[in-house]
């Protein structure tokens, strides 16, 4: 049996504009047409899309399985929201932080007798992605998940090798928070200095050309293992040890960071995804980044290979790679 983890819980205030309503595309007899609608009222193959709320910036998604909903966020703006189906029982879509692996526009199946997966946005090498199909109102697919062919086109034009998708058994809209100072470790005023001006000469993936690849990063911190991961493209290329002030809990998280803004005096993150911290369940999201810091050698990995978009989660959970499938992403569910 397994417990699944929900990375979210309940909604934060940070998100402006979208409220309960927007722009809903309707596409159908080759036509499409505008109307405003809630969201929570959209028929399948229906969705919302107002890229105008948030014209640039780094993209997240959340897709909440219970809801099947998309929700996609700009520079922490939601900007989107579709209908969607996700993998029917026998094929259940995984829970768990994941990022784009791969784009292809004209996909084709290579399981399933070759069938269409238009503007497939591939999230696992075993089969699990984002790509247009058929919407029947119920989780139908065979654990990917099936998004209306305009709204698919939509999301293919913003997304990049290394945005973060969370799939999960809910969703909260993202929030901002500045880190005082360098994450994971006390850092002297040089060396602080030093860390983001070589995060400033870093471009966010959605900034590359299409000459330029580059290693897209991401870093786990366990409070179960007392370890953090970071891994490239997927693999481990350092671990080390994880300090924790206060209570070993830290509860579920996902943070985003962003190139260095000015006027900030710190790192700037998106948090995507989250449970409060359960130590403290009213304090800010900074104070959790504050409590945790890891081995010296570690955070000199870390600095070196730290860039805007890198994607780090703090989880409760072991990180032991039976937690993975594979080695192309992170699945927070667990057997109990």
């Amino acid at each position: 049996m397994k417990k699944q983890i929900n990375l979210a819980i309940g909604r934060r205030g940070f998100v402006a504009g979208m409220g309960l309503t927007g722009s809903l595309a309707l596409f159908g007899s080759g036509f499409a047409k505008q109307v405003v609608k809630e969201i929570s009222k959209l028929k399948p193959g229906e969705f919302t899309w107002n890229a105008d709320r948030s014209p640039d910036g780094p993209v997240a998604i959340v897709v909440s399985i219970p809801e099947q909903r998309v929700h996609v966020y700009r520079n922490g703006i939601r900007i989107a929201v579709s209908t969607c189906s996700t993998g029917k029982k026998g094929h259940e879509t995984p829970t768990g932080v994941f990022t784009i692996l791969q784009k292809d526009k004209h996909h084709r199946s290579s399981t399933y007798n070759n069938a269409p997966m238009p503007n497939m946005n591939r999230l696992t090498w075993q089969g699990i992605a984002l790509h247009a199909g058929r919407l029947p109102g119920y989780p139908a697919s065979h654990g990917c998940i099936r998004l209306p062919m305009a709204f698919s086109e939509k999301l293919f034009s913003v997304t990049h090798v290394g945005t973060p998708v969370i799939l999960a058994g809910s969703h909260t809209d993202p929030y901002e928070l500045v880190h005082p100072g360098m994450v994971l470790g006390d850092y002297a005023e040089h060396e602080f200095e030093g860390a983001v001006s070589k995060l400033k000469a870093k471009k966010h993936p959605k900034d590359w050309s299409d000459g330029e690849r580059y290693p897209v990063h991401t870093v786990i911190a366990s409070s179960a293992d007392r370890r953090i991961e970071l891994l490239e493209n997927g693999r481990v290329i350092a671990d080390g040890k994880l300090f924790i002030k206060g209570s070993h809990k830290l509860g579920e998280h996902v943070y985003h960071l962003q190139a260095p803004q000015s006027g900030h005096r710190g790192l700037a993150w998106h948090g995507i995804s989250h449970h409060v911290d359960p130590a403290h369940p009213h304090r800010p999201e900074e104070a959790l980044i504050k409590r945790i810091t890891a081995d010296k050698n570690f955070v000199s990995r870390l600095q070196a290979k730290m860039h805007p978009g890198m994607v780090m989660i703090v989880t409760d959970l072991p990180i032991h790679p039976d937690r993975r499938s594979g080695d192309d992403f992170v699945i927070m569910t667990t057997g109990v």
